[in-house]
């Protein structure tokens, strides 16, 4: 793109472009299997263990404390600290335990239990997913509904999600699928290579690995992610970042963005509200960050629990200093969902003080989410001050930039622009 481009009003270019999309490819179907239910969430109709089990590939990173198969043995002070062990040697374990690694709870997993995502099953000393191939809801969605910001703006991303989370958020919009169980939906397989068809098809972009915590589907999302770069198409996730090291670096491999929640910026709030821990999240922020894959962070502003300008300006401070300052950082507007209905939705005021807040600390893309046509939902030039995407909720009304660069004085900003 060589100069500035009016786009026709974003909504009315979004609908004609689904309506395009649907004609094109079935999108209302109501015939059964993987197409149409890839259009809509999946009923919730259930499915036996044994079932899923029958599908479930062997997971990627854990540990056995017996293994005999592709897992490495786990060492005694993988489970136990060294003073706990008073010089026992090795012994069985009758209930052949694993240790999975994808998350930060590492969960140990009894044979017949599984962990705390209730989507990696422990069968008889080997651990499953079982989620791979099983997506529950699929949609079409703007780019910056996820929201990125500073990722092909404009774009139609190509989102899916299965049933699992390791986090028990009391605010989820999300819960009736991150907070269930595999059995819950009843499912076809749907192998990696056709959701890359899928997405090529209804000329979607992105393929966007969201609404649940995609990383419970850690090994779908890699078989997706590989097939589908190879095939052009650019893979984002959209993450509460609480996983281990290893795992993210092979998430960083095969995806060009990923967005982290940072729910908020104190120990408590994440132990009381969202059953975690604050640290591996800031170490996962610190882990994208260095890789170069490009990284946005969400802030959902909750009202009287992580709002209070102390909180705000350390989150801010924070991100400046171990993200870097060019980091989108969005403080999003909460509405009152799942077990936090009782508490009012942001108000708009507690958004911009964040917003300047952010700018103050040095932030140069703060911006004020789920308030459509506000000015803080704009990116604007650090380089001229000139406004070079203009949102009205999730629609791009003006874009400005030539391959990232402002027209207007050549400013180079952070992001994925083509």
């Amino acid at each position: 793109m060589s100069r500035s481009r009016r786009l026709d009003p974003g909504r009315r270019r979004f609908l004609r472009q689904l309506a395009r999309l649907a004609a094109a490819t079935g999108v209302v179907s109501a015939a059964p299997g993987p197409l149409a239910l890839l259009a809509r969430s999946a009923e919730p109709r259930g499915a036996d263990l044994a079932g899923l089990l029958g599908g479930a590939p062997i997971a990627r990173w854990w540990i056995g404390a017996d293994a005999d198969g592709p897992a490495p043995a786990a060492a005694c002070t993988d489970c136990h600290a060294p003073g706990d062990l008073g010089g026992l040697a090795a012994h069985a374990h009758a209930d052949r335990p694993v240790r999975c690694l994808l998350c930060a709870h590492r969960c140990r997993i009894s044979a017949g239990a599984r962990g705390r995502c209730r989507a990696r099953y422990n069968d008889g000393g080997t651990l499953h997913s079982l989620v791979w191939g099983r997506p529950i809801t699929a949609h079409v969605d703007p780019i910056e509904k996820k929201p990125f910001y500073h990722v092909l703006p404009g774009s139609l991303a190509y989102s899916l999600a299965t049933s699992g989370c390791p986090l028990r958020c009391r605010f989820c919009q999300n819960w009736e699928i991150s907070q269930a169980s595999p059995e819950d939906y009843a499912t076809d397989i749907v192998e990696p290579r056709r959701i890359s068809a899928i997405a090529r098809s209804r000329e979607t972009p992105v393929v966007a690995f969201t609404y649940n915590e995609p990383t419970v589907f850690f090994e779908y999302l890699v078989d997706i992610a590989e097939i589908a770069r190879e095939e052009g198409l650019r893979c984002v996730l959209v993450s509460c970042g609480f996983m281990e090291p290893g795992p993210l670096r092979d998430l960083c491999a095969v995806l060009d963005a990923i967005k982290i929640d940072l729910k908020g910026f104190r120990e408590r709030f994440y132990r009381d509200v969202c059953d975690a821990e604050l640290q591996p999240v800031l170490r996962s922020i610190e882990q994208v960050a260095a890789s170069g894959t490009h990284l946005e962070i969400v802030n959902l502003v909750v009202p009287s629990l992580n709002d209070a300008d102390a909180d705000l300006r350390d989150l801010a401070a924070w991100v400046r200093d171990h993200a870097g300052c060019d980091t989108p950082t969005h403080f999003t507007r909460f509405h009152p969902d799942y077990q936090l209905r009782n508490l009012p939705p942001t108000p708009v005021a507690t958004l911009e003080r964040a917003h300047a807040l952010a700018l103050d600390a040095g932030l140069r893309f703060p911006y004020v989410g789920n308030v459509p046509g506000h000015a803080g939902d704009q990116t604007y030039c650090p380089g001229c001050g000139a406004a070079v995407i203009r949102r009205r909720g999730f629609f791009v009304e003006r874009l400005d930039l030539t391959a990232g660069r402002c027209n207007h004085c050549g400013y180079a900003i952070k992001g994925v622009w083509t």
